[in-house]
């Protein structure tokens, strides 16, 4: 009985090794796939950006009313890959948790843009042997003390936005 412990616990914990080589492996091949994605766009290369996507993608822009699939972002996106420059993002900070069957994961970043810090967060998923991003969020950070001024701004631009959706409910 002793050797079956010793033999189970072996087990155990060369299998636990196993999977966190897996996700580490997993964490790479992620930072690999957004900073690819963030580079391409940096680069104007739309199919390189667009490829690094699932075909039913969501992306949510910082403006209250982008909220796009892949087509509707393709659409708005062409333009300005077309001039050359698109936009320009490199992670400063990235975090990235698994689910438990390891074919899906999220994570949140902090980018350093034309914008100054934003924040990007996501859903990327494993097809095949290929992570690609399934949901991308781009939001603005604003730091506490000014929150006030920014509402303020925004709110002449928003109410009727707010007041539409809340119609719509």
């Amino acid at each position: 009985m002793k050797h079956f412990v010793i033999i189970a616990f072996g087990f155990l914990v060369l299998n636990s090794n196993a999977g966190f080589a897996q996700i580490s492996d997993s964490k790479k091949a992620i930072n690999v796939v957004l900073d690819s994605w963030h580079s391409a766009a940096s680069e104007a290369n739309f199919k390189g950006y667009f490829e690094l996507m699932t075909a039913d993608a969501v992306f949510v822009g910082t403006d209250a009313k982008e909220n796009w699939n892949r087509s509707a972002f393709e659409a708005f996106a062409k333009p300005y890959f077309d001039k050359g420059k698109a936009w320009s993002f490199s992670a400063l900070e990235r975090h990235i948790y698994f689910d438990t069957t390891g074919n899906t994961a999220w994570f949140d970043e902090l980018l350093s843009t034309q914008m100054k810090i934003c924040r990007g967060s996501g859903v990327v998923v494993k097809i095949g042997n290929q992570w690609k991003i399934k949901h991308y969020v781009l939001s603005m950070t604003i730091p506490n003390e000014n929150v006030n001024e920014v509402v303020q701004i925004k709110t002449t631009i928003e109410e009727p936005i707010i007041q539409q959706l809340r119609s719509k409910s």
